[in-house]
C-alpha cells in the first residue's frame, strides 16, 4: 500500500503546487515599499484595500510611509455609502488623514490635491463588470496623475469574473461614468491589466506622460475561482450576487427590484403589479446599503436566484421579464437612456424589445469581442 500512497502523492504534487495561495499586489510589500521611500503618497482605496487583516492605510503608516491623504470612490472610504449617494470630503477618525471625495460634486480628483503628492496608489477590489464604477474612478485618477506629473501605482487584485469575455463592446457615443472604455461588459481583465490598457491605448489625455507601475497578483490565473474576502460594495454581499451582477445590473433601468433593501441584493428579481409565482419579498430602507430602494415597503413577486447556478452573462432574465411586461402592455425599460449606458449601446435594448433570440443577440457581439480579445493581448499579465 505504501507504493500506492507514493504514486498518489506524485500524481497530486503538480495539482497541489498549482494551488499556492493567491497573493494580491498589496500582499507583496517587498515589491512596492521601496518605490514609496521618501515619497508623499495618496491612496485611492476603500474597505477592500487590505494587507491580510490590516487596511492598506494602516499598514503603510506602520511602515513609516508618508501618507498625505485618501481619495474615496463610490460607496466611500469605508464602503458604507449607498449606491449613487454623494460622498463628502471628511477626515478619517482612525488616522486623522483627510478624505477627498471622488464621488461628490465631481468624479475627478482636484489637481491641487495631486500636486501635493509624488505617488498615488490605487488598490480596490473590482468585480470585472464594465458598469461597476471603480474602474471609472481609476480612469479619472490616471488622467489627473498624468496632468499633475504624479506617478501611479496600481496594486492588482483578482477578477472574480475573470474567466468570462462576453457582452456588447461599448460604443463611445454611449460613454458615461458607468461605461468609459470600449471594452465588453465582461472584459476578463484585472484592474492592473485594465490600467495598462487605458494607458497603452491612450484612453486618457497625456497617456504617454503617465508613469504607471502595476504590482501583479502572485499565483493567479483568471479562470480560477476566487472568493472575495470582503464585500466590494454594500449591495454585492457575496459570491452569488457578484456572479449574478452582470446579468441583473440591467434591471436598474427598469421599474423592478433587484433586491436592494433586502438581505439578498442582486440575488432576486421582483415587481409589485403582477404575481409571477409564490416567491415574494419586501424591500425596506436599509441605511448604508439602500436608504430608499426601488419599490420600498411594497410586496413584490418574482424570482429567487439565491441558489441558481450561474456563470458569466445570461440574457434569460431580461428576455423573460420583457415578455411578461409586454403581455401586460407595460414597458420594461422605463429608463431607456440609462439602459443604453449600462449596455454601452442601444442595440441590446432594441434587440430585446424586438424579440430577438439570445443566440441572435450573442452572434451580433462576436466580431467586436474577437477584435477586443486581440487588442487586449499586449496588456495581459496572466495566462488566458
Amino acid at each position: 500500500m505504501k507504493w500506492l500512497l507514493t504514486l498518489l502523492l506524485l500524481i497530486m504534487a503538480p495539482l497541489l503546487a498549482a494551488r499556492d495561495p493567491i497573493l494580491t499586489g498589496a500582499e507583496q510589500p517587498e515589491r512596492y515599499l521601496p518605490l514609496l521611500a521618501g515619497k508623499k503618497v495618496g491612496l485611492l482605496v476603500n474597505q477592500t484595500s487590505r494587507v491580510g487583516e490590516q487596511h492598506l492605510v494602516d499598514f503603510l503608516l506602520q511602515q513609516q510611509v508618508q501618507v498625505v491623504g485618501i481619495f474615496a470612490p463610490e460607496h466611500g472610504f469605508r464602503g458604507d455609502a449607498d449606491a449613487g449617494a454623494k460622498v463628502e470630503d471628511s477626515r478619517d477618525a482612525r488616522t486623522g488623514l483627510p478624505i477627498w471625495s471622488m464621488y461628490g460634486a465631481s468624479k475627478k480628483p482636484d489637481l491641487s490635491l495631486l500636486q501635493q503628492l509624488d505617488v498615488v496608489i490605487f488598490d480596490i477590489q473590482d468585480v470585472g463588470v464594465r458598469y461597476y464604477t471603480y474602474i471609472s474612478s481609476m480612469h479619472y485618477m490616471m488622467e489627473a496623475a498624468a496632468a499633475a506629473g504624479v506617478a501611479m501605482l496600481v496594486l492588482d487584485r483578482p477578477n472574480p469574473n475573470g474567466a468570462y469575455l462576453d457582452g456588447p463592446v461599448l460604443e463611445l457615443k454611449f460613454q458615461s461614468f458607468v461605461g468609459m472604455h470600449p471594452i465588453p461588459l465582461l472584459h476578463g481583465m484585472t484592474v492592473g491589466e485594465l490600467a495598462l490598457m487605458i494607458k497603452g491605448e491612450a484612453w486618457i489625455a497625456n497617456a504617454d506622460k503617465l508613469q504607471l507601475t502595476v504590482i501583479p497578483n502572485a499565483n493567479y490565473q483568471r479562470d480560477l475561482p476566487y472568493e472575495l474576502p470582503i464585500p466590494p460594495s454594500p449591495n454585492l454581499p457575496n459570491s452569488q450576487a457578484i456572479k449574478l451582477y452582470p446579468s441583473l445590473g440591467f434591471f436598474e433601468a427598469t421599474p423592478m427590484s433587484v433586491g436592494r433593501g433586502t438581505p439578498f441584493p442582486f440575488q432576486v428579481l421582483g415587481y409589485d403589479q403582477f404575481a409571477t409565482g409564490e416567491f415574494s419579498f419586501i424591500p425596506v430602507s436599509t441605511p448604508g446599503a439602500a436608504l430608499n430602494p426601488p419599490l420600498k415597503d411594497k410586496q413584490l413577486y418574482g424570482e429567487d436566484l439565491r441558489q441558481v447556478a450561474t456563470d458569466g452573462l445570461t440574457l434569460a432574465y431580461l428576455m423573460r421579464w420583457q415578455q411578461l411586461f409586454a403581455s401586460h402592455a407595460k414597458v420594461l425599460f422605463t429608463a431607456p437612456d440609462f439602459m443604453d449606458k449600462l449596455a454601452g449601446t442601444d442595440k441590446l435594448r432594441l434587440q430585446i424589445e424586438r424579440g430577438d433570440s439570445e443566440q441572435q443577440i450573442r452572434d451580433s457581439w462576436q466580431g467586436a469581442l474577437q477584435r477586443f480579445k486581440q487588442q487586449r493581448q499586449p496588456y495581459l499579465l496572466y495566462p488566458e
